[in-house]
Order: C-alpha cells, then sequence, then structure tokens
C-alpha cells in the first residue's frame, strides 16, 4: 500500500463496481426514509407515479422529481425533516445571500457524518493531524464556520475560531499563533492579503502554507493571485447548507483539477437549466444533488442552481466536478447578452489599480436594463489610475463579453459584505 493511499478511509478505497453498488444501496434506502417520513416527497413522489421500489439502477434516479430551494422555504421550518423533532441535535441555516434562509437540521449521527466528510476533505487538501487550523469562516447559523470547525478537530487538528470581520485581529492572531492552514472565503482572503500589506507584513512570511476556499464561486485567476501573493496552495471546498454543508466536494492539493465529490455520501448529477434533462459526462450545466446518508433532512435531486461540469477521478475514485463557473440564478441577461460575475472577476484581475473585489448593480433607465460594475481601488492609487481603471474594465467587458456597462472605481473596503462574501449583484430594477 503506498504512503498515499494509507491517508484514504474506508470509503476512498473502494473501486468503481463497489462504489456504484454502496451509492444504488444507500439511493434506495435514502428514497424509502423519505417517501414515509417527509409528506412533500411521499405527494411528489405519488403525483409522479412513482415509488421508492421503483428505484432499480442509479440512471432510475432521473426519474423521480426535482427538490428546489422554493419547496423548503415552502416547508418552513421544519416540513421537510424526516425524523421526530427530539432526535434533531442542531439547526442551522443558508447564509441568506441571495433571499429567505433555509433551515435544515441535524441529528447526532448526520453531526458526525459531516464532520468526518470536512476531516476528508481536509486531508485532501494536505491537512494532516496536528495542524493547526485558522477558521474564518462565519460561525453561527452560516454552516461554513462550525462545519469547518468540527471536521478539523475530527482529523486531529488544533482549531483557531476566528470566524469573520476584525481583519487587523485576524492578521495578529495568523501571526502570533501559526496555523498552518487557512479556512475562508476568497474575496475575504483577498481583504486579509491587503490588510498584511497596509501593516508592512510580508504576506509570504507567514506560516499558512494551504488555504481552502468555499462559499462562493472563484477563478483560476485569483487562486494565482492568492497564491503569488501568499506563496500557498490554495484549494476549493464545496457544499451548500442544504445538502449538508461544507464538505460534500474538495480538491485534492496534489492535483488542482476539480473538485472530488464524495459520491458515497451524495450522487450528482448535471442538467440542463432550462429543460431539467440529464446531460452527459463532461457537459456544462446545473449540479443536482441527492444525500445518500442523512437522516434529519434527506434532499432528493436537489437543484443547486450551481454551474460545472462532471468529469471522471483522478486523485480519487470519485468523480470530479468543475470549479463552479458560476450560478443559474446569478446570471444576468442584458439586453440579450447572457453574463456572469466570475466574467467580470477575471477581467477585475488582470486590471491594474484595482482590487478584486466587486459589484454589480442592476438598474432601469427608461425601457432598458443597464449595468454599473463597481470596483474597489487599490489603496493609493492616483485619481488618474482609477479613471484609467474604468476605461480599461468597460472596454475589456465591451470586448469579451459584448454589451455596454458603466464602471464605478470606489473607495477601499466600501462594498457590502455578508459573512465575509461580497454581495455580488445589487438588483434596483423595479418589480
Amino acid at each position: 500500500m503506498t504512503e498515499a493511499s494509507q491517508l484514504f478511509d474506508a470509503g476512498e478505497r473502494l473501486d468503481t463496481a463497489a462504489l456504484r453498488a454502496l451509492q444504488l444501496e444507500r439511493l434506495r434506502n435514502t428514497l424509502r426514509h423519505a417517501y414515509d417520513h417527509v409528506p412533500f416527497y411521499r405527494q411528489a413522489f405519488d403525483k409522479a407515479g412513482l415509488r421508492p421500489q421503483d428505484c432499480r439502477s442509479l440512471d432510475d434516479l432521473a426519474r423521480f422529481p426535482f427538490t428546489t430551494k422554493a419547496d423548503l422555504r415552502a416547508n418552513y421550518p421544519y416540513g421537510m425533516f424526516a425524523v421526530p423533532r427530539d432526535r434533531i441535535r442542531r439547526i442551522h441555516a443558508s447564509s441568506g445571500t441571495t433571499g429567505r434562509p433555509t433551515v435544515v437540521g441535524y441529528t447526532e449521527n448526520d453531526l458526525s457524518l459531516w464532520a468526518d466528510m470536512v476531516a476528508r476533505a481536509i486531508r485532501a487538501a494536505g491537512g494532516r493531524p496536528g495542524d493547526t487550523i485558522h477558521v474564518a469562516y462565519g460561525y453561527g447559523l452560516f454552516t461554513g464556520g462550525l462545519g469547518a470547525h468540527y471536521g478539523a478537530e475530527r482529523l486531529g487538528c488544533t482549531v483557531v475560531p476566528a470566524s469573520g470581520g476584525m481583519t487587523a485581529r485576524q492578521v495578529q492572531l495568523i501571526r502570533d499563533l501559526e496555523p498552518r492552514i487557512i479556512m475562508i472565503t476568497p474575496s475575504y482572503m483577498l481583504t486579509l492579503l491587503d490588510e498584511f500589506e497596509r501593516q508592512g507584513v510580508d504576506p509570504r512570511g507567514t506560516s499558512l502554507r494551504i488555504g481552502i476556499f468555499g462559499a462562493e464561486p472563484w477563478t483560476e485567476g485569483m487562486r494565482q493571485e492568492i497564491e503569488e501573493r501568499f506563496g500557498i496552495d490554495a484549494v476549493d471546498i464545496y457544499g451548500l447548507s442544504e445538502v449538508i454543508g461544507p464538505g460534500v466536494a474538495q480538491e485534492c492539493v496534489e492535483t488542482k483539477d476539480g473538485l472530488h465529490i464524495w459520491e458515497d455520501h451524495f450522487c450528482p448529477e448535471v442538467v440542463d437549466p432550462v429543460t431539467g434533462e440529464v446531460l452527459p459526462e463532461g457537459t456544462e450545466g446545473e449540479l443536482v444533488l441527492t444525500s445518500l446518508t442523512k437522516e434529519a433532512m434527506p434532499v432528493i435531486r436537489y437543484r443547486t442552481r450551481d454551474l460545472t461540469r462532471l468529469l471522471p477521478g483522478t486523485a480519487r475514485v470519485f468523480r470530479r466536478m468543475r470549479k463552479i463557473t458560476g450560478r443559474s440564478d446569478d446570471m444576468v441577461i442584458l439586453r440579450g447578452v447572457n453574463l456572469f460575475p466570475t466574467q467580470i472577476e477575471e477581467i477585475v484581475l488582470r486590471t491594474p489599480g484595482v482590487a478584486p473585489h466587486f459589484q454589480l448593480r442592476l438598474t432601469r433607465e427608461g425601457r432598458l436594463d443597464a449595468l454599473t460594475v463597481r470596483v474597489e481601488a487599490r489603496p493609493g492609487a492616483t485619481p488618474e489610475a482609477r479613471r484609467e481603471a474604468a476605461r480599461i474594465v468597460a472596454a475589456a467587458v465591451k470586448d469579451g463579453i459584448g454589451v455596454s456597462v458603466a464602471v464605478e472605481i470606489v473607495e477601499p473596503e466600501s462594498l457590502e459584505r455578508s459573512v465575509g462574501k461580497i454581495r455580488r449583484i445589487v438588483d434596483l430594477r423595479p418589480r
């Protein structure tokens, strides 16, 4: 057995045939559990003319109805729970950055499973027992902070529960406590980098060697900037509250070629965002996830709205998903042109004089929609540099995306943030 394989748990050592057999067994159990204990699923299956026993192969999952965030909100707060309330040990909620939060519940077994999945993710990112991990995800109802915290402890790491905010203090803690790993949103990591430089401290001289970034889409350009400015390996983690939280999928540090989905606990599909048709492997579409081992709140074919592609595994037997390119509900259609925030991010990252923090503001001028790209200036950028940056961004959007936008260069650290994340789209159009 190789040194690397000794780090794998039992699920990671499955071959493809054993993995698919385990998935099918767990999928059938989950469908039965949801049908028997969640009225929403019983009604949805009955309406589709299906019973749990109709799932005889993994391909049969495509016959079952989707679950959407609207369904979760319609059954707020406890209607999607599949166990009695006295078995619930914790309640979390989505961050609510795209609407009303959705509530999720966990049994004791769910919490243990979640810790295992995050521990597996940290190990795949290069973490090892004994490492100190600085957790700068938000704590509380948001799943990021506590999910990372308990996963790190499960792996045998020391946790610094810094949460978000108090940026100057975060820098001091990193300098004093010397963590090897940081878990944080990519946009807040860039804020930390700016604070290091503002204090006159070389970011490359810290103890940090690995950054595990999640909770928002980020581009390869942002990875390159973070790695170059901090001298670390930057890897992606994926999850969402409605499915379990962080720890659904993880990028492996040795390959950095997409995120391996922990398929022994989550069954992925990619579908056409418009028709819902399941797409062939390698085709970009909307990620759909089914939980296979959750007790309190199983989810069947949950439409994440995240856009990606499924690919064969490399560092693990599990299939990979490409980095999220955006969300189908974040797509802006401006005068007939489809535009995603990640496209603007790529332009901002290569523009001198501005920080990689931006926001899109949608307004209506007469009968036409208009878009203003607001970008934070770098500290010390001159008025001339700001004007030139605005010109460069506007020209790049016009040339590369094919639509005209206004560009405003705003003061550093002036854009609204939520749990360490930039609020990317502000829609000011009349309803």
